[in-house]
């Protein structure tokens, strides 16, 4: 295989991977939007705990039970917050809700500026992890491979639990009809605080997972935000394969953009995200839906 054509290849199997974290975040900001009309702009900072808690869990607990834990506890942090601040912002002006979570954001990362400094923390990819995965004239590193995995069975898990369960009918009832959800006896409260739970979980999971490969430090949630809601917009609110297929879009443009013009990397981003909105405002597979109230 031509040198070149190897090269292309493995950016291209950058930019899934890329793609599949820029996911893991923009499907829980979506279904967190869709369903409570909430814009979560702490969303990021919940990704930079996850990345945090590996690292300090990891020199208490090892990898394993780190890599665990970390997730599930940010999501247990996002049901809290949920419980006790974003409820509140349901049925009042959207802009109230922005503010919010903005100065939530900040908090969260001075708040990790206290604790662990403002000095990027190292993290380095576990033993067990190192070496290369080779296919002929293609290598790609283990442990990117087996972020791969983990993401794909991540958003597998959660399109089941959001198509297949009795769960996920009655998430899509509230998005699209909650005061029928509402009138049948079932109140969306919890099911709110799951789908919080469950959205910023998943950011938690990308920090886990980005935490050796970017670094870890205080503004890295803010860092990856603008992307996720890049995906977002691109894909459409309220569509699961929407945001699937712009996240997928968006990692290969990106890891084949830095690869032949790296200066207009970034820029790739907004340069689609203008492109879809001329062609289609609504992101490419966008529905209509109704904010719950």
């Amino acid at each position: 295989m031509p040198t070149e054509l190897i090269f292309i290849v493995q950016q291209v199997a950058n930019g899934l991977l890329l793609g599949f974290y820029y996911l893991l975040i923009a499907l829980g900001l979506s279904i967190i939007f869709s369903l409570g009309g909430v814009v979560n702009l702490a969303h990021g900072a919940f990704y930079a705990i996850g990345a945090y808690l590996v690292v300090f869990l990891t020199d208490q607990l090892g990898y394993g039970w780190a890599f665990v834990a970390s997730p599930i506890l940010v999501a247990l942090l996002g049901m809290l917050v949920e419980r006790l601040f974003l409820k509140r912002f349901y049925r009042s002006d959207p802009v109230l809700g922005l503010l919010f979570t903005f100065a939530l954001s900040m908090v969260i990362e001075q708040s990790l500026r206290m604790i662990f400094g403002a000095s990027p923390l190292s993290f380095s990819v576990p033993e067990f992890a190192h070496g290369q995965v080779v296919i002929g004239d293609f290598f790609y590193p283990v442990y990117r491979v087996g972020m791969l995995v983990v993401a794909i069975a991540a958003v597998a898990g959660t399109w089941v639990l959001l198509n297949k369960t009795a769960f996920g009918k009655i998430v899509k009832a509230g998005i699209n009809d909650p005061d029928m959800v509402r009138a049948m006896g079932i109140s969306l409260a919890p099911v709110m605080t799951a789908i919080c739970g469950l959205g910023i979980g998943l950011a938690g999971l990308a920090g886990v997972l980005l935490a050796p490969i970017t670094g870890v430090q205080p503004a890295m949630g803010q860092e990856i935000l603008t992307a996720a809601f890049v995906v977002v917009v691109i894909g459409g609110l309220g569509s699961f394969w929407g945001v699937v297929a712009a996240a997928m879009l968006v990692g290969v443009i990106r890891g084949l953009t830095s690869y032949f013009y790296p200066p207009a990397s970034e820029a790739s981003l907004y340069l689609l995200m203008i492109l879809i909105l001329i062609l289609r405002p609504r992101g490419l597979l966008g529905e209509k839906f109704e904010r719950l109230e």
